[in-house]
């Protein structure tokens, strides 16, 4: 599926959209999330809320288009937005306007996900949101144990989350649980492996540090950020053990405080300055930066000597490196794209070929 949806992309972008939304919901049916997950998906993909209901059984629940659950009643559905889920459930998103182009696939992949799921025999899980309270800063220590004993991690390993979004590209899937996990980001596809997880390749993705399972809110938080400095295709995976202890730092720092401390703002403007800091904070010396982005040694000097004066400190010497490192990666951050995919759903009925 993943090497048909490259290959139509590459022809016809838009009609690849219808892709994507099948292959999100067979990764997702594979995890074997739960119905809300289901139902996150299909908010995200559709952008705009989805609900579910079990009328014999009384259940209901409705998505959200950043995976929260939705207050207050239902409203009137459009019939040609609902879809039946066996004999007794249904599906359904709530657009006010007329169907968009993917929106029939859409609930076509979520009846049939949660078809799946709903068939388990495993619906007292489908609330305890185990991941969720895993994930959860305000989560306490014994709250996570209890929820990583449910999905079997033990007291005294060591763990690590992986962060992507829906549309991922998986070469090679990592075991492990997994789940959609609402943030402020929008939906992301979390899943938990063992610190020295196998060798897989996704774009994007983003690898958090290696914690106790009572501390997987940490890593979340960092892979949440080494997913948002990834640049695919020339970085598609970031690590954060890779940057040491820089990404925790920049996960405990506020967005905002980091966007009104972008040291490197002003020297951005200059077509050379990003690919010259990367080389001088991945770098020993300035001899060696030049030589990784083939220029003379003078021209480099040069360009060292208007970042320091813009900058206002020596980014060579001392902390200065640190803070240069620093100083890129929050610009890197407050410039990602990677999560600001267009949702398939995006395109109006009317546009069909």
């Amino acid at each position: 599926m993943q090497e048909l949806l490259g290959r139509i992309a590459r022809l016809d972008p838009s009609a690849s959209l219808g892709l994507r939304v099948i292959a999100c919901f067979d990764e997702l049916v594979v995890g074997n999330v739960n119905t809300r997950a289901l139902l996150a998906a299909a908010a995200s993909l559709a952008g705009c809320t989805a609900g579910f209901a079990h009328p014999d059984s009384g259940r209901s629940l409705r998505i959200t288009a950043k995976g929260q659950v939705a207050e207050g009643p239902t409203p009137s559905v459009r019939e040609d937005l609902t879809a039946s889920v066996g004999d007794e459930m249904s599906v359904w998103l709530e657009r006010d306007d007329d169907p968009w182009a993917n929106d029939a696939i859409i609930l076509e992949r979520l009846a049939l996900a949660v078809q799946i799921r709903q068939g388990d025999g495993r619906r007292a899980m489908d609330n305890r949101r185990h991941l969720g309270v895993l994930t959860e800063r305000s989560s306490t220590p014994e709250e996570r144990l209890e929820a990583a004993a449910a999905i079997g991690l033990a007291s005294s390993g060591q763990y690590r989350i992986l962060a992507a979004p829906l549309f991922a590209v998986w070469d090679g899937r990592p075991p492990g649980p997994e789940d959609v996990i609402a943030t402020r980001f929008g939906p992301i596809h979390t899943i938990v492996v063992r610190e020295s997880h196998e060798s897989f390749m996704a774009s994007p993705c983003g690898v958090g540090v290696a914690v106790p399972a009572h501390e997987l809110d940490r890593s979340f938080r960092s892979a949440l950020v080494a997913l948002r400095l990834c640049d695919p295709p020339g970085e598609p995976l970031v690590e954060a053990e890779a940057y040491g202890g820089l990404i925790e730092l920049l996960a405990e720092t506020d967005d905002a405080q980091r966007g009104q401390t972008d040291t490197l703002r002003g020297v951005a403007h200059h077509p050379w300055a990003l690919e010259t800091v990367a080389a001088l904070v991945t770098t020993q010396t300035v001899r060696e930066a030049a030589r990784v982005l083939n220029v003379h040694h003078s021209t480099l000097q040069a360009r060292v000597d208007t970042i320091r004066a813009e900058i206002g400190f020596d980014p060579l010497h001392g902390f200065g490196r640190t803070r240069l490192g620093t100083a890129f990666l929050v610009h890197r951050l407050n410039r990602s794209k990677v999560l600001d995919l267009p949702a398939p759903g995006g395109v109006r009925g009317d546009a069909r070929t």
